[in-house]
């Protein structure tokens, strides 16, 4: 994983890059990191689409300076942070249900 920041105007944009299991970057952009039940997330939005497509990852820390990235089965935990995600950003984005 690569993380690039780049400056939009006033706006900060922080770019994570992934390699899919074929080798390629995927880049998305950085939305918010979120513990629930103990756990961390990270929520993502592809940064080279205009689809409003979120994506929610489960942080799972290997050791002090890498972690590794699993996709959540649980629609419940995806919910629930997907609703704690929406809280904090109610201001900024608009969310259809």
């Amino acid at each position: 994983m690569e993380n690039n920041e780049l400056e939009l105007g006033e706006e900060e944009v922080s770019i994570v890059t992934f390699t899919d299991e074929n080798g390629e970057d995927c880049n998305f952009e950085y939305l918010d990191c979120i513990e629930y039940e103990g756990k961390e997330y990270i929520v993502l939005t592809p940064a080279e689409e205009d689809a409003a497509e979120i994506i929610i990852l489960e942080i799972q820390p290997v050791d002090e300076e890498n972690e590794n990235y699993v996709s959540v089965d649980d629609e419940k935990t995806l919910d629930a942070v997907y609703r704690i995600f929406q809280d904090r950003f109610k201001d900024i984005y608009t969310f259809g249900d």
